[in-house]
């Protein structure tokens, strides 16, 4: 297993190309002394320790799409697109397939890296990714790139599924207009009002129920705020759409910046109405995800 080390004055993070590319660490270097801003990996020194799996680690890319699709697949301009089962005990396939395949290292320097997944020929989805990890002051930006190589239009989405600690005292800000109710299979079955425990359009802990929701109208701004620290991350995206995972006891939630509906794929109005990208042959889709670091003595307003 490789591992790619990032660094400057602000942060320290470690990429791991083959597995799913993805970020073990991203830690703020206050006080000369690293904390974690997403859940950490301890990766293990000893030869023959086993390689961890995409959901133990900090941060994993989406693609060609984000989070679950129903009905084994979807129609589209025609054409039926059927997509494998690809996690166990899950009845529908999940987060696409970057964040389960080994990526290639195509540039590097000290505080950047990009990788690239060569997915040309393949189907249902033929695509060239590249994600690129950019260290630049204390901002981690993650860049991440799909061109569709298939012979005709699909629809393409992006996202991040980063894993952040759960402390007593985090706390959340990420203002959207709507969310669902999730139904079968992790679907969302209906448009809900926002209940007041998962209203995020200020700073307010996370809800002492389980939470697995995604939340609509999201202005691209997130805050986490430890208070018990002052230590806080701000994740700007350009994306309109996040889900949010975590439960009773957990000592992790997720906050999941997407570019589209779960499910989008299957609804009424069609996949560009819900966030989706149609992308012609030879198109290219990219998305940012900024994740900024800041120290002690955050003011909660």
């Amino acid at each position: 297993m490789e591992v790619v080390t990032l660094r400057n004055a602000h942060l320290h993070a470690q990429v791991l190309p083959s597995i799913g590319g993805a970020l073990a660490r991203l830690d703020a270097l206050s006080d000369g002394s690293p904390r974690a801003l997403l859940r950490a990996y301890e990766i293990e020194p000893s030869a023959g320790a086993p390689d961890p799996t995409p959901s133990q680690l900090a941060c994993f890319p989406l693609l060609p799409w984000s989070n679950r699709i129903g009905n084994g697949g979807f129609h589209f301009e025609g054409r039926r697109v059927d997509l494998a089962r690809n996690r166990a005990g899950e009845p529908c396939p999940i987060h696409g397939e970057g964040w389960q395949l080994a990526w290639q290292i195509e540039t590097q320097s000290p505080s950047c890296v990009g990788l690239l997944l060569d997915r040309r020929g393949r189907t249902p989805f033929s695509y060239l990714a590249r994600l690129t990890y950019t260290l630049i002051g204390p901002v981690l930006q993650v860049r991440l790139e799909v061109c569709n190589y298939s012979d005709y239009a699909l629809p393409f989405g992006l996202g991040l599924h980063p894993w952040l600690p759960r402390t007593d005292g985090v706390l959340l800000r990420a203002a959207a207009r709507a969310t669902w109710q999730r139904g079968a299979n992790g679907l969302p079955a209906a448009a809900i009002a926002i209940p007041e425990d998962w209203d995020f359009s200020r700073l307010r802990p996370l809800p002492t129920r389980t939470i697995d929701n995604v939340f609509s109208g999201w202005d691209g701004v997130a805050d986490i705020v430890w208070s018990e620290t002052g230590q806080r991350l701000r994740i700007c995206a350009d994306m309109g759409y996040y889900i949010v995972y975590t439960g009773p006891g957990a000592d992790f939630f997720c906050f999941e910046p997407v570019d589209h509906m779960i499910n989008a794929h299957n609804l009424a109005g069609g996949p560009a109405s819900h966030g989706l990208s149609l992308l012609q042959p030879g198109q290219s889709l990219v998305r940012t995800v900024r994740f900024e670091t800041g120290g002690g003595g955050y003011k909660l307003q």
